[in-house]
């Protein structure tokens, strides 16, 4: 029988914004995106929303890293606040770990990670999780879609995408890959974000 595989949404879910998960096996914790949700007027005094950083507290020890899909504030933005708490390694784009470097120099946590540039396509272990980078089209450039590889099959996370033939980076989202992922391995879970508005 496959070991456990849990996944805890810390934020992201019934709102835009936040978006944080934490993917849990073999006693080790990957967190994916630690973003902030900015107020609307029903929260008066609050400049923005953290996600359920408490959960990680009983975990921190086990973090083996926060993988961040791109370079936009609620997948990012609570990086130092986390890191205020905890320490683990943050592994993105290399455009997105200078936003990220920035925000977490001015915050004075940065001695409390590690930043660790991946690329399109790059294929490495964090702790035990065997984790794949596949780019994707956004509005903000060097977005990744994570296939992370794990006892119960492939977790596909799209990161926030656009269907756009003409990206601001040049880099279009790479269809073949994940058909390929599709077909030779499987996804057993699609991890998908979506933005949709209601009007009346």
């Amino acid at each position: 029988m496959a070991e456990k595989v849990q996944i805890t949404f810390l934020g992201g879910l019934g709102d835009i914004g936040r978006n944080c998960a934490a993917i849990e096996c073999r006693g080790e914790v990957l967190v994916l995106d630690c973003g902030v949700l900015f107020p609307d007027e029903d929260m008066p005094g609050a400049d923005f929303v953290l996600p359920d950083l408490e959960y990680l507290s009983d975990r921190a020890d086990r973090i083996v890293g926060c993988v961040c899909t791109h370079g936009h504030e609620d997948h990012i933005g609570a990086l130092a606040h986390a890191l205020e708490r905890f320490s683990f390694p943050i592994y993105a784009s290399r455009f997105t770990l200078g936003l990220i470097g920035n925000r977490l120099e001015e915050r004075g946590v940065i001695d409390r990670t590690t930043l660790i540039p991946i690329g399109d396509h790059d294929r490495l272990r964090i702790g035990s999780f065997d984790c794949e980078f596949i780019p994707v089209t956004h509005s903000v450039p060097s977005g990744l879609i994570s296939a992370i590889r794990t006892p119960q099959g492939v977790i596909l996370h799209s990161s926030d995408f656009k269907l756009d033939l003409n990206p601001v980076d040049g880099r279009r989202t790479d269809l073949a890959r994940i058909g390929a992922i599709a077909c030779d391995e499987g996804v057993r879970l699609l991890l998908c974000d979506s933005t949709c508005f209601s009007h009346q």
